[in-house]
């Protein structure tokens, strides 16, 4: 009797299981119209997540339909990217509960950057394709669960960029003489040139000579873009 309770307790777990499993069961929705996510690796996804459904679309209207479990997670081909983010509104009404990631393809480095992304009104992650298939079930197993991924050449993207942006500000600072640096911090200040020209005890013109040598080693227009790279510059950033 007891090894029959027994039986009858564990056929009752798998059945709370089942029921579990359903409740839970959730899709994921791809629009490509290409094979940007490989068969095995639909394979791997169901045995490794037999809760979730993929579907594949390679139309907008498609993918706005109603399925048969809620969609959770939306993946889209870079092909689509535009159309996408141009239908972003419905994509988002027809299911709101789904993050959506750019499929980034083998043959692309750094399809989208944080500044792509921080733009897009749709994609809030990137699934690189170029992983360990474990590595890259962790990823997806994430995106599964709401949160977003970005991979590491997407984020260095903006570390070159800000790299890029300091040694531009400091371009042609680095050639301006003691008495250019000088004016220069006037000009930050508010100064007008009658007033720079009386603390330096110089004549206007010697200060717009000064201004104009300022200004091409800087490689700017006017005196106002001249004390913003001075700013930046000092700033650090």
């Amino acid at each position: 009797m007891l090894l029959s309770s027994n039986l009858d307790d564990e056929k009752q777990g798998d059945l709370n299981g089942s029921a579990k499993r359903q409740e839970a069961e959730r899709v994921i929705l791809i629009l490509t119209n290409v094979a940007s996510v490989s068969e095995p690796l639909i394979d791997a996804i169901g045995r490794e997540f037999p809760w979730v459904h993929v579907e594949q679309v390679n139309q907008i209207d498609r993918a706005c339909e109603t399925f048969s479990h809620p969609v959770t997670l939306i993946l889209i081909d870079v092909g689509f990217l535009k159309e996408a983010e141009a239908s972003a509104s419905r994509l988002k009404a027809a299911h709101p509960q789904a993050l959506a990631a750019i499929i980034q393809p083998y043959d692309k480095f750094a399809t989208t950057s944080l500044h792509d992304i921080a733009k897009s009104p749709l994609i809030r992650s990137v699934l690189p394709m170029d992983l360990r298939l474990d590595v890259w079930l962790s990823v997806l197993r994430l995106m599964l669960w709401g949160g977003e991924y970005l991979p590491f050449n997407s984020i260095a993207d903006i570390a070159k960029e800000r790299a890029f942006t300091a040694v531009d500000n400091s371009a042609g600072i680095t050639e301006l003489t003691t008495r250019e640096l000088q004016i220069l911090e006037m000009v930050c200040a508010g100064l007008q040139n009658k007033l720079i020209a009386a603390e330096f005890a110089l004549s206007e013109h010697t200060v717009k000579i000064h201004l104009h040598n300022i200004m091409r080693k800087l490689g700017v227009h006017n005196r106002t873009e001249a004390a913003a790279r001075f700013r930046s510059f000092k700033n650090g950033e």
